[in-house]
């Protein structure tokens, strides 16, 4: 069997396309840069040659016709989308950006999903961003309150593919995952951002203090979840993939700076909050632990200390690449 993954240069992407390969499927990964530096695919790091894996680099904005074409070639079973702008306060700085992408590009795609009838599921990767800031474990049937130009962005195409569920019967089934992390993550996130800059020397700016409270997961507990919702979950369902265990930005600093033996106020500088930022969307998980049997694995310290030893091992190459989030429209 053949899967899709489209936002395949993604982290989440790429980890999941890692845990497909190594349950033996095929995959197809499209997205829209070429395969990045393999320091941050995971789906690399393993030469098996028993691994199938294509990459066809294709953007859902000015390739959509390569992809329709490769699709109706393949004729998969499944097709998962992690594909998006995703970055929240940029999104204030280009939102028309962010609605090309995530709305206007993914719904046109959906449009033609919709239309093939040899797709058994196709995984719509959201996010908890659509509830905006909440009090409380949030369930899966909480409102849409979403608060930035991404958040609408991604709320939007949601409410249109339950349009779509309702009109055409399209198996669509939904994944929201909060504050992912792991081996192989983008840099300009929260934890290898402050491992990379414990183990260089300089500052990691703290943006409004580190109050904003979240629940980290790694991204193996993640795919294991999204591959449950893959094969398992009904259409229209929508599945929550946390840990139970809650700590604020500042206090996983903490825990890091603890981890490495480092000195957190030595290395850490408080910086004005960003404009939109929620205070906190604790995601309530129950569903998919009853109805999937699913379950996280990894704990918070033994995920981190991951990140540090690929760190550590990748740091010389680390340090030659970005650390900041480079748009792309």
């Amino acid at each position: 069997m053949t899967i899709v993954v489209i936002g395949s240069n993604s982290y989440s992407g790429a980890t999941f396309i890692d845990y497909l390969l190594a349950c033996d499927y095929a995959v197809v990964g499209m997205s829209r840069s070429a395969e990045l530096n393999p320091v941050f695919l995971p789906y690399k790091w393993n030469n098996s040659p028993t691994r199938a894996f294509s990459f066809f680099q294709y953007d859902l904005n000015n390739d959509f016709d390569q992809i329709r074409n490769k699709i109706l070639e393949i004729r998969p079973e499944y097709v998962v989308n992690f594909a998006s702008q995703s970055m929240v306060a940029e999104s204030w700085l280009n939102p028309d950006h962010w609605f090309q992408t995530n709305v206007v590009a993914t719904i046109k795609l959906h449009d033609f999903l919709r239309q093939c009838d040899f797709l058994a599921k196709y995984v719509h990767v959201s996010t908890p961003e659509v509830y905006g800031s909440c009090q409380g474990l949030v369930p899966e049937t909480a409102p849409y309150n979403p608060s930035t130009p991404y958040a609408v962005s991604r709320a939007a195409a949601d409410m249109s593919l339950m349009t779509f569920l309702k009109r055409y019967n399209f198996p669509v089934v939904f994944t929201r995952a909060a504050n992912v992390y792991g081996p192989g993550q983008q840099l300009y996130r929260i934890i290898p951002r402050t491992i990379l800059c414990f183990l260089s020397g300089k500052k990691l700016q703290l943006h409004g203090g580190g109050h904003s409270v979240r629940s980290f997961i790694h991204m193996r507990d993640v795919a294991d979840g999204t591959f449950r919702v893959m094969q398992s979950a009904e259409p229209g369902n929508i599945f929550h993939l946390s840990t139970k265990r809650t700590i604020s930005i500042r206090e996983i600093v903490e825990l890091i700076a603890s981890l490495m033996n480092v000195s957190f106020n030595d290395h850490v500088e408080i910086v004005d909050e960003r404009p939109g930022k929620d205070a906190a969307y604790l995601l309530d998980s129950e569903k998919a632990r009853t109805k999937l049997s699913w379950t996280d694995t990894v704990s918070l310290e033994n995920g981190i200390d991951e990140v540090v030893g690929w760190i550590r091992s990748n740091f010389k190459e680390l340090s030659r690449l970005p650390w900041d989030y480079i748009h792309k429209p």
